[in-house]
């Protein structure tokens, strides 16, 4: 790695064995690494002990160091003649604000490479064995972010229907509203939904309902972020649990219980 120069590498959604090997040769080879607080553990493992770590965490709302002060940092320890690893969940380039930062270090001349991670979808998809492309099923399939900006100044109209996958991220706390919007724009309430919770974790999740249950089985499973929404008839070929068969059994058991 040359001194002095910020990369961007996508740690993907948390399993070490999923990083690309580049990723994991310079995760090892830097002297700071900057990284989200979903990276998990196991992949700060793999930083040389020498290496100084800085945590950015981000929450729904609450933001432990804002995205100017992150971009503050990489050029900072960059110009000091650091090789700097921003670290970040996924993709740096899917909902990573990768950009802002590519933008920030070319502004600063301090130069700036990337290395792709495995974003939750592809992660999950594979794991839930969900296809998020399928001959018989869909033909596209688009990436939305739930909570980026406000639901009402997000255009979803013809993402998602017959031939087509909508894959939402971050979109647990507005499950409701996800619901709502889309149904308003024709799609049907019965439409397969699939919700993928800690993708790539060994207590990870995969459910399936349809959407006009969405914010329900939400609801009754407790699902927390980070998780990811996948609309579509892929759904119905995944390997996700039947949240609504399951709740249909537990009222059938409660009603005929002494």
């Amino acid at each position: 790695m040359e001194k002095g120069t910020v990369y961007l590498v996508g740690a993907g959604p948390g399993d070490p064995d999923l990083l690309t090997v580049k990723a994991a040769r310079w995760i090892a080879a830097a002297d700071v690494v900057v990284h989200d607080g979903l990276v998990d553990d196991a992949i700060l493992a793999l930083t040389n002990p020498d290496a100084r770590l800085i945590s950015v965490a981000k929450q729904r709302s609450r933001h432990s160091v804002p995205q100017e002060g992150i971009n503050a940092i990489l050029v900072r320890e960059a110009q000091a003649g650091h090789a700097v690893v921003r670290l970040k969940g996924g993709d740096p380039f899917i909902f990573g604000r990768g950009g802002e930062e590519v933008d920030a270090c070319r502004k600063a001349d301090v130069p700036v490479e990337v290395v792709p991670g495995i974003s939750a979808a592809v992660a999950g998809g594979a794991e839930a064995l969900l296809p998020l492309t399928h001959r018989d099923a869909s033909s596209a399939v688009t990436f939305v972010a739930g909570q980026c900006k406000g639901l009402t100044d997000q255009n979803w109209a013809g993402l998602a229907g017959k031939g087509r996958t909508l894959v939402i991220y971050m979109g647990v706390a507005t499950a409701d509203d996800i619901s709502e919007k889309l149904i308003a724009d024709g799609l049907s309430p019965d439409t397969p939904v699939a919700v993928l919770e800690r993708v790539g974790r060994k207590d990870g999740r995969a459910l399936r309902t349809i959407l006009t249950d969405l914010g329900g089985m939400i609801a009754r499973e407790a699902v927390q972020s980070p998780a990811i929404i996948i609309v579509g008839d892929v759904v119905l070929r995944s390997n996700a649990s039947d949240a609504l068969n399951v709740l249909a059994q537990r009222v059938l058991e409660n009603s005929t219980s002494p």
